[in-house]
Order: structure tokens, then C-alpha cells, then sequence
């Protein structure tokens, strides 16, 4: 899973998508803040590789990106938008393979511009990277090649609060990242981050209207954030393997952003700060049970603006929530299964 799988549609409904076998199952909300539906499959009879990436624009609408079997040896990357949730979402469309044709290269990453365009990133077999688009009136543009050399098959794709695509992915020495300078441009080369970083631990979030902050875990183990033009900053050390879930919050009447990941100790933790004042400090607070020790962590807004959390474990299929209660700071309600 790459991307935001606890999403929030534009009816204000919560929706939540998962791997199952060789296809994709989504679960939403049946009115705002109420009780879930039961698991349904999306996208068609189309057979999947278990691999998925998730996006969502300004109008929220999801964007869903997977490889399929083709032919004997080759796969290909399939697309399917999904609407709203209580809606079927569009049969899995082929968009093609960085490479004309061959096997998986990577798992993809998927960010959606201000005027509702997926933007899909995928490494390609040489090592750089390769990115395909939709056009604003139907279908997609040619594949392109964004050079580079070295990526590791992480990415994590992001749009900025003007709706410019970014995406950034880990490298021997560090994080290379590209970004869109104008709306529906070809993403160009960035700042490079020289810093070790663990594969497979990157997070991009949009923390103001200037800027996108990339969390990610360092060689020794801390968590750490990084804003272009500026040096990377020690948050605390990470609570476990992956990157961390991350969204911006309103807490207490501050603009804060909001972490969370699965601990070593099984229980998910939080951490929480100004947004974009690192210098503030933030330290983790677990909650809840022991959660599967391959659980994943989403966060997300519900309907009523309240902070969801959600965990999800790939080999079980066990999904628990809990919501922000309607009462000062980041008090929880008890996690239930669903």
C-alpha cells in the first residue's frame, strides 16, 4: 500500500480500501460518522498483483493504481478513479509500462493535481524514474521519463496545497525528489537531501500553503523531518519499521501535525505539534491494544472534522478504528473492530 487508504469523499463519507488477494475491497461510512458498510470489490473482474497505490485530489475523488498480469512474464499498470463511495468505482483501466512492456518494476506512487489529474510515478527498469498523466479531457499523455539513476523502489507522491505534484524516493546517498514547476508541467529535478535514509520509510505531507514536509526514518533510527531550502530536523526517534501515517489537524485551535505509527510494543502511538515547528518538540503516546505485528496506520478527517485513526493488518484483513473525542487535546475513543 503507497498513499492515503482512509480517505474522506465529498459527501463527507469515509472510505477505506485494502488488498485482498489479487484484488482490491473497499469499506465506507454509510452516512458521515456512522456505521460501515460491508466489504465490496472495486475495479472490475480485473486479476491484480497485491500492490496498490492510493491518491486523492482537491475534489475528492480516490485514484487507485495497481500492476496486472498480461502476457507470460510481463505486467502492466492499471488506473480506476472512484467517485464518491457509496458509487461504483470505474472498471481498471491500463495505462501502460514505463518501459513499453516487461515485468513489475516498483510499487507505484500516485499524487492528483489542483484540476483533478492523476499524476502516476513508478521506477523503471533502469533505475530512474518514469511518470505517466491523465490529460484534463480524457485519456493520458505519453509515458515520460524523468531520468535519474539509483532510486530504491519506495516513493511517495504529494500535492501541494496549489495542487503542483511533487514526488520524492529514496536513493544510495539520500532523497532526490522532482516537482512540477506550473501546472501541468513535467515534474523537474529538485533539491537532493544527502543524508542516510532508511529505504521504505518515506511520508510526504502538504503542511502549508508554501510547503510539503518529508518525514523519514535515519540510519540511526530517529524520525525526521525535511522541508526544501532548509536542513533536515530531528523529530524523536521512530516508533517502528515504515514510514509514519501523518495529516494536518486542527488541535485546540492550532494548525498542528499529527503522527502515528505502530510500536514496537504492538500499540499504535501518536505524536503531535505545530505545524512546521519542529523546534516544538513532540513525543509518542500510545493507545489502544496490540495491533498485528504488519499493521499499518491511516489517519485521516472525518465528516465533522474530528481526527480518524485506523489500523489495518494485510495478512489477517483486521481493520480497528477510533475517532478523536469532541473534547480538548487528543483524547481517543476506544478502538473497535469493523
Amino acid at each position: 500500500m503507497n498513499g492515503d487508504w482512509l480517505l474522506r469523499g465529498r459527501d463527507g463519507r469515509l472510505s477505506l480500501y485494502r488488498l485482498s488477494g489479487d484484488h482490491v475491497l473497499c469499506r465506507a461510512e454509510s452516512v458521515p460518522s456512522g456505521a460501515w458498510d460491508a466489504p465490496r470489490r472495486i475495479g472490475g473482474e480485473q486479476r491484480l498483483h497485491p500492490v496498490l497505490a492510493v491518491g486523492q485530489g482537491a475534489d475528492h475523488y480516490a485514484h487507485l493504481v495497481s500492476w496486472r498480469p498480461t502476457v507470460d512474464g510481463e505486467s502492466g499498470l492499471v488506473h480506476s478513479t472512484h467517485f464518491r463511495p457509496a458509487l461504483a468505482a470505474l472498471d481498471w483501466s491500463p495505462i501502460g509500462h514505463p518501459n513499453k512492456k516487461g515485468r513489475v518494476t516498483g510499487p507505484p506512487a500516485v499524487a492528483v493535481d489542483a484540476q483533478g489529474r492523476a499524476h502516476v510515478f513508478v521506477r523503471n527498469k533502469g533505475g530512474g524514474l518514469s511518470m505517466v498523466a491523465q490529460k484534463e479531457k480524457g485519456g493520458w499523455d505519453p509515458w515520460r521519463d524523468l531520468k535519474g539513476q539509483g532510486l530504491h523502489e519506495d516513493l511517495a507522491a504529494v500535492s501541494t496545497r496549489a495542487g503542483l505534484v511533487e514526488v520524492y524516493g529514496t536513493v544510495p546517498d539520500g532523497i532526490a525528489c522532482w516537482r512540477q514547476p506550473e501546472p501541468g508541467a513535467r515534474p523537474v529535478p529538485g533539491d537532493t537531501l544527502r543524508v542516510p535514509v532508511r529505504p521504505g520509510t518515506l511520508r510526504a505531507l502538504a503542511t502549508s500553503e508554501a510547503h510539503v514536509t518529508v518525514f523519514f526514518t535515519d540510519e540511526s533510527g530517529d524520525l525526521c523531518a525535511w522541508r526544501s531550502g532548509a536542513e533536515p530536523v530531528v523529530l524523536l526517534p521512530a516508533a517502528g519499521p515504515g514510514p509514519v501515517a501523518a495529516v494536518g489537524c486542527e488541535l485546540d485551535g492550532l494548525p498542528c501535525t499529527l503522527l502515528a505509527q505502530r510500536a514496537k510494543s504492538g500499540r499504535v502511538v501518536f505524536a503531535a505539534y505545530p505545524a512546521e515547528q519542529e523546534s516544538a518538540g513532540a513525543w509518542w503516546t500510545e493507545s489502544g491494544e496490540p495491533v498485528e505485528p504488519d499493521a499499518r496506520v491511516a489517519l485521516a478527517e472525518d465528516g465533522a472534522g474530528r481526527v480518524v485513526a485506523a489500523t489495518l493488518s494485510p495478512a489477517s484483513g483486521e481493520l480497528r478504528l477510533t475517532r478523536r473525542k469532541a473534547e480538548p487535546g487528543l483524547a481517543l475513543e476506544a478502538w473497535r473492530l469493523l
